[in-house]
């Protein structure tokens, strides 16, 4: 089955085929496509059941239950099993703009869904994680056991202690952190889940309020994280951060003028950054704030908001070589940070060129540099060598994406993908056992860890495919989070982008060719204001036996917006993903509940015949 569902994923690339292609040399929308399955594999809880890494089953189902709190759910944040508040939180963040800029190229590549799905799974642990205005809870489980123990997560014997911030213990970094996510979060599901984006922007009130109005850093209060994710820069800047996606979602002034009455004191406009990660917000917040400007938004603040704007540009400069000081790079070109997990530094800076250099077209301005004026251009072309690099174009002609090419690295430091499968062994991994057993096993893992990002090589291009190596090895979420944009735009095609415009968030429906409407079981006339058009889009062997993959898209042909769609399908025996069933009938996909004028959504199935037979069995038309 397993191997039937990667087929799967493997075949809905085709459906980007018809698209313009802007770069030559990878395949950026089947990096994509992998990048986006890796946060199946660092699901924690139930698993859902469309849930597509078959190897992982559910795990942390007691999280949060001493405490008398649920916190089942959520990322376990790279190879272990902790589940580590802040760099999950800042994974949502990225995810969500990486969605909020380029989800309709995401769309077309039929991925829009599933990075939903992976923004939701985040938010829904965040929601949990937040019981109260002020309490937050940043961290299930210990990393000194934990690290002490390799163990599948379906077999942790290690302490799942919940560690939380309040009034008397604050986290402003955390609680900040936290709030971005969820405004950011509440942009990509305006359209297509309205009632839980009102949800997720009232969380996302209450936690900024919190951190402005108890201040301090979190690792402070939750002590056990110092080792792991401790708050370097302080929480200056996240308070700032989050006040840039809570204006961002809401308009609301109050966030607008929190930005410009704090940038100095709160360094947004003092600190020249070459760096933009988990901890260090303000880089991230420059490159908003100069949004803010370039979309003549800032108003009295104009003064302030220019000094942020210098700071994004000092960062843009530095990164292409052409400031007064420039981020250090490996001989063959790739960003370097420091040893530990060094691509985590890569993909987010290069998310943050690749936006701003939209974001320049879009104000037809260019970038000021110490060296001279830079064509917004460059800024894409850095991106892209850094991308090209991670995939494969470097010195060792390695991918550093696990799955991606030919040449990947095979022993990952990962608990779950380095221990065979519970579904394909169930015997009990003791603590002390994983390490004799599977950890110290010079062979590659069982379990393939479909797109995740590794730690990458060191200062000198050199990298030991080792997973004991977990410098180099380990893969986490947030090196994945910034490249989910990066890769959408790559694979996207030239045109069409002005991302000065008010922020638009796509509803999961691909973009392909119009329809055209096909005879149903009962004809619909040609008025008819719905259509159905199938078509096959792929077929492969399997132990003999040919499957066919079809695609159908639904189109709403009228000037109203389509409600209470019910799809009749007989003759489907295979599964089927996109639609919900309910009785005997199929409606709107999850994500949705209605369809506007001229939009249509996709769904597909895949069985081992001719195709389906597909009518309206009712709808509103509203």
């Amino acid at each position: 089955m397993e191997k039937l569902v990667r087929l799967i994923s493997m075949a809905s690339l085709l459906l980007i085929l018809c698209l313009p292609i802007a770069f030559a040399g990878h395949d950026y929308n089947q990096a994509l496509s992998k990048s986006i399955v890796f946060f199946e594999a660092q699901r924690s809880g139930y698993l859902p059941h469309n849930q597509r890494v078959t190897w992982r089953a559910n795990s942390g189902l007691n999280d949060g239950k001493a405490s008398g709190v649920d916190l089942v759910g959520g990322y376990y944040d790279a190879g272990d099993n902790v589940k580590f508040g802040l760099p999950m939180a800042f994974t949502i963040t990225m995810m969500s703009w990486s969605i909020i800029e380029y989800g309709k190229q995401m769309a077309a590549n039929g991925e829009l869904g599933h990075a939903l799905e992976a923004v939701k799974w985040g938010t829904d642990y965040l929601i949990k994680a937040h019981p109260e205005p002020y309490v937050l809870y940043g961290e299930v489980g210990d990393g000194n056991s934990d690290h002490y123990c390799w163990q599948r997560p379906e077999d942790m014997t290690t302490d799942r202690h919940a560690y939380k911030i309040d009034p008397s213990n604050p986290g402003s970094d955390l609680a900040g952190e936290t709030a971005a996510a969820m405004a950011a979060a509440s942009i990509v599901f305006r359209r297509s889940n309205p009632a839980y984006s009102s949800e997720l922007l009232r969380h996302a009130y209450q936690l900024f309020e919190f951190a402005d109005k108890y201040r301090g850093k979190y690792d402070s209060s939750i002590t056990v994280v110092q080792k792991y994710y401790r708050s370097i820069s302080g929480y200056n800047d996240e308070l700032l951060w989050a006040a840039a996606w809570l204006y961002q979602a809401s308009n609301n002034q109050y966030y607008l003028n929190y930005l410009g009455n704090n940038g100095d004191s709160m360094g947004g406009t003092g600190w020249a950054m070459t760096e933009f990660s988990w901890d260090v917000k303000y880089a991230g917040v420059q490159t908003l704030v100069a949004k803010f400007l370039m979309q003549g938004k800032a108003g009295l603040h104009a003064p302030v908001f220019e000094r942020y704007h210098e700071k994004a540009e000092y960062f843009m400069c530095s990164l292409i070589g052409k400031g007064s000081r420039n981020v250090q790079k490996t001989p063959g070109g790739l960003i370097f940070r420091q040893r530990w997990n060094n691509m985590q530094f890569v993909t987010s800076a290069s998310f943050l060129a690749t936006v701003y250099s939209d974001y320049l077209t879009s104000s037809r301005g260019s970038l000021k540099c110490a060296a001279g004026n830079v064509a917004p251009s460059e800024l894409l072309s850095f991106a892209k060598s850094q991308v090209d690099y991670l995939l494969g174009d470097n010195p060792r002609a390695t991918s550093y994406m696990v799955g991606y090419g030919n040449n990947y690295p095979r022993q990952v430091h990962h608990r779950g993908s380095s221990i065979v499968s519970i579904k394909v062994d169930p015997t009990f991994v003791a603590c002390r056992q994983g390490y004799a057993t599977w950890y110290s096993r010079k062979a590659s893992d069982p379990n393939l860890l479909t797109g995740a990002l590794v730690g990458g090589p060191d200062a000198y291009d050199n990298f030991a495919d080792e997973r004991d190596n977990y410098e180099q090895t380990e893969p986490a979420t947030y090196n994945n989070a910034p490249l989910l944009g990066i890769l959408a735009r790559l694979g996207g095609g030239h045109g069409g982008y002005n991302q000065l415009l008010p922020v638009f968030a796509p509803v999961p429906n691909p973009t392909v060719a119009k329809p055209k409407p096909t005879l149903t079981p009962t004809p619909a006339s040609s008025s008819s204001p719905i259509s159905i058009d199938q078509k096959m889009t792929t077929s492969w062997n399997d132990k003999g036996k040919t499957y066919y993959r079809y695609s159908t898209v639904v189109t709403n042909k009228s000037y109203k917006t389509l409600k209470d769609l019910k799809l009749s399908i007989s003759k489907l025996y295979g599964p089927i993903w996109g639609l919900t069933k309910s009785g005997n009938s199929y409606g709107f996909p999850t994500w949705i509940d209605s369809l506007p004028a001229g939009k249509s959504l996709e769904f597909v199935y895949i069985h081992s015949t001719s195709p389906a037979d597909i009518s309206v069995s009712s709808y509103d038309l509203a």
